[in-house]
């Protein structure tokens, strides 16, 4: 499990020391705070470890960074991703299992990392992203775009998720918390999305009827995502998801019935970082820790620092709980004229 990170002058993120963390932990801020930024951040470390001595190829880990830090922020040389106008280095530390990854660069470094530690084992498992937007519908747009094209537009996220979901649901015993999850999740969907090998596309089923993935509601196509790469055995208790808005595009009952199935997963050993600017998330969660007593860490945005605290020990302060309340409060005024 990763316990701590540190971000110093990347991007939007000036400075960021985060640790003691959890199985989930929450990001929460208005929007453009970098929420996404540090979610991309963790996991474009993360997946360089797992990339790293994978089978058979012996690529440097310098260089399979450089490529992640590329492809995933695609800016025009990595150096570009220095906070504008700051002379010293970015740097990034991850501790993961008591093992640390450091790695630090100049606003001049075009493609080679020189400056790179790593005493983190190779990992065999996998983690992903998934992002705000479900990518069902332009799975193949994404895989061309990519593999045949080779152009910026969807960054590795979206890439490394495309490639996830080619994988085949495997049949046989799964993990019986997967199993009850992908129950759960299909429940919630009330059918079930496949792909259908003979047309090359993701089709929603419904009892006995077929529904193209085009009209499919994006949702449902979203809860269908974390559904495959249960079935497909991508994910293991070992992995780390990353979610970018899990509120987006889904009614407030099916984020409720969804945080409770990523709350299952977790408990078996998924790690979870979640950036949210919902309400109605940060409250679910906060009433799991209080029922659970599990601690979920979280760092939020506050004029251009980051505050950090655990849901178990309350609501934080932060512009969008304050929000809600002011709302609330403006409820019980008019209530009471």
């Amino acid at each position: 499990m990763i316990s701590s990170i540190k971000i110093n002058n990347f991007a939007p993120i000036s400075h960021l020391d985060w640790d003691h963390l959890g199985k989930i932990n929450l990001i929460i801020g208005d929007n453009g705070t970098g929420k996404t930024f540090i979610l991309k951040i963790i996991y474009s470390a993360i997946r360089t470890v797992e990339e790293y001595k994978r089978g058979d190829d012996q690529t440097d880990i310098n260089e399979i960074l450089a490529q992640k830090l590329y492809w995933i922020f695609q800016p025009e040389k990595i150096g570009d991703l220095v906070t504008k106008g700051q002379n010293n280095s970015l740097s990034f530390t991850i501790i993961f299992n008591n093992q640390t990854l450091h790695y630090s660069f100049k606003k001049d470094t075009a493609k080679n990392i020189s400056n790179l530690e790593n005493n983190i084992s190779p990992r065999s498992v996998n983690s992903i992203f998934l992002p705000a937007k479900e990518i069902l519908s332009l799975h193949k747009i994404i895989l061309k775009s990519r593999e045949q094209d080779k152009l910026f537009g969807f960054d590795d996220t979206y890439f490394d998720l495309a490639k996830a979901l080619q994988i085949p649901t495997q049949k046989g015993r799964n993990y019986p918390e997967f199993s009850q999850s992908r129950q759960d999740l299909e429940s919630l969907l009330n059918g079930k999305i496949e792909y259908d090998e003979n047309s090359g596309r993701w089709i929603f089923k419904k009892g006995n009827a077929k529904f193209s993935i085009g009209v499919t509601a994006e949702g449902i196509k979203k809860i269908a995502i974390l559904d495959t790469l249960l079935g497909n055995r991508y994910l293991t208790p070992e992995s780390i998801i990353f979610i970018d808005e899990p509120e987006a595009n889904l009614h407030p009952s099916a984020i409720t019935k969804f945080l409770d199935i990523i709350t299952v997963l977790a408990e078996r050993g998924i790690q979870f970082f979640i950036a949210t600017h919902s309400y109605f998330v940060i409250k679910k969660l906060y009433l799991i820790t209080q029922q659970k007593k599990i601690s979920i860490p979280l760092i939020s945005a506050q004029e251009n620092t980051w505050q950090r605290s655990d849901l178990l020990e309350g609501l934080p302060d932060n512009s969008i709980i304050d929000e809600s309340i002011n709302l609330y409060e403006e409820e019980v005024e008019l209530a009471l004229q």
